[in-house]
């Protein structure tokens, strides 16, 4: 018997729920094509960055008002133009190519946390032939006098923004440091977006004590850190319309099976295919398969949200109970 792998992602129907996430590997359009050819059901570009796009905009209006009006120390404050593979123009025109390259949805990617005219990036990204938008929101609050409805405030007013400007479907990824995910959810879905990504990754700095100086260390992730995407995937899916799609941790077969199991209608890949080469999504994809045909599911649609809040036999294994029963079962040696 056929097994039915389609889903849907950001109003997109997809294949199969398992495809790239934001990475560099869309850079190279012979790597595109090789996703492609090991059965990525979309591509996802990797994000175009706010501070990019600020930092292009800011040189073009020095370029006009002349150097009498322009303030040199103001450049620091972005990231130099050689942190970015592709600028604005490349990127979209990167974006075209793919369109042209392959049969699968291409999914463009803008990456900011406040208000401002990188925004008007979204229709061009559109306009490129983006099939749809990932918004990634990553913000740090480390303000004292900027509290959590501040910070949600800004990221719904970026949400209205580029919503209004563009016709494609609008998805979010978000962090999973919200005071309270769910409600934050609820307010994106009154916005319109499509879907939610969980979760963005946080990079932190380290500190090299010897030469006093921050780190930048770029660790792939483990699959560790899939738990935290269950949890959520878990609490979330039976309480909002939106699809929703894992990010993170994913490595093994089984990871596909169990973010599907907590709720998640469409899975991203990134570490194990950059480390693994495009190939590794076949693997992923020939597993998931198998791994529904052993335990008799007709699609995939059966087997999402099958072990959510609502649907698991043990809910308090996800809330706060869990935290309890962990701490008090550990007993040392």
């Amino acid at each position: 018997m056929a097994i039915d792998l389609s889903t849907t992602w950001l109003g997109l129907k997809l294949a199969h729920p398992l495809f790239p996430g934001a990475s560099p590997l869309v850079d190279d359009l012979d790597t595109v094509r090789r996703l492609e050819d090991a059965g990525a059901s979309a591509i996802t570009m990797h994000s175009l960055f706010e501070e990019q796009l600020s930092k292009e905009q800011l040189a073009a209006h020095r370029f006009l008002d002349g150097p009498s009006n322009s303030f040199a120390e103001a450049t620091d404050w972005f990231p130099s133009t050689a942190d970015f593979k592709l600028g604005p123009e490349a990127y979209l025109e990167q974006i075209r190519k793919i369109r042209a390259a392959v049969k699968v949805p291409v999914i463009g990617s803008l990456n900011g946390d406040s208000p401002g005219g990188w925004m008007e990036y979204a229709k061009l990204i559109e306009q490129a032939g983006a099939n749809a938008l990932e918004l990634n929101m990553y913000t740090l609050a480390s303000d004292v006098k900027m509290d959590a409805a501040a910070v949600e405030k800004q990221q719904l007013e970026i949400v209205r923004a580029v919503k209004k400007s563009v016709k494609i479907p609008v998805g979010v990824k978000l962090s999973s440091t919200y005071s309270s995910l769910p409600h934050f959810v609820k307010l994106l879905e009154a916005e319109g977006v499509a879907g939610l990504v969980l979760f963005n990754r946080l990079y932190q700095p380290d500190i090299d004590t010897e030469h006093l100086k921050l780190e930048r260390v770029l660790h792939l992730s483990e699959r560790s850190e899939l738990l935290l995407r269950l949890r959520w995937l878990a609490i979330l899916s039976p309480q909002t319309k939106l699809s929703l799609c894992a990010s993170g941790g994913v490595h093994e077969p089984i990871d596909v099976v169990k973010a599907l199991m907590a709720g998640a209608g469409a899975v991203q890949v990134v570490s194990s295919l950059l480390q693994h080469g495009p190939q590794r999504l076949r693997l992923l994809l020939d597993g998931l398969e198998s791994w529904l045909q052993e335990h008799e599911y007709t699609s995939v649609k059966q087997l999402s949200g099958s072990m959510n809040l609502v649907r698991c036999p043990d809910p308090s294994g996800y809330e706060r109970a869990n935290y309890v029963k962990l701490l008090q079962s550990w007993h040392g040696k």
